[in-house]
């Protein structure tokens, strides 16, 4: 009888602190006032866009390590590109160090830019119109593109790409 009365003492008790912690948690993000599905945060989408024009100028200025640097490898790393199978953090560095070194030029505009951040947490979608010169070539490269970022020691590293190339129609 004894036994059973600790544990009922013991779970109560530990049911009351759970609780108590997560009104605690609910209690400091109202203080805060922090909503991530409605708040624009818009001094991280600041950041983010100098990250964006860091990374084309990478493109521009034929620095990989840079681009590199801009993406943050490891084991949840993930790419899709066109319609190929995921790509890892191997293969979407090998693509991106070949793309750098294939090109001389590199003029773009990111069409239909949305921000949309979450915290420490953003995803971008733009549509790509890229125009990398190639030997004595130029092709232009319409695409959809989402990045995904997160927030790692206050700077912003990409940890997902999809990239779908699609053909531009002219009305």
């Amino acid at each position: 009888m004894k036994a059973k009365l600790i544990v009922i003492v013991i779970l109560t008790f530990g049911v009351l602190f759970t609780n108590c912690n997560k009104k605690e948690s609910l209690a400091k993000l109202d203080e805060v006032g922090i909503n991530i599905l409605k708040d624009e945060f818009p001094e991280s989408k600041a950041e983010i866009k100098k990250v964006l024009d860091d990374i084309f100028k990478c493109f521009q200025d034929n620095n990989a390590d840079k681009l590199i640097a801009h993406h943050v490898y490891g084991p949840k790393f993930t790419e899709f590109r066109n319609d190929a199978p995921r790509f890892g953090s191997k293969e979407n560095e090998a693509y991106e160090r070949g793309f750098v070194d294939a090109i001389s030029d590199f003029n773009y505009n990111l069409g239909d830019l949305k921000i949309d951040v979450f915290d420490d947490t953003a995803i971008v979608t733009f549509e790509a119109d890229f125009r990398p010169t190639m030997g004595d070539q130029v092709p232009q490269i319409w695409a959809n593109v989402t990045l995904v970022f997160i927030k790692i020691d206050n700077t912003w590293k990409i940890t997902h790409e999809h990239f779908s190339q699609f053909e531009k129609k002219k009305i």
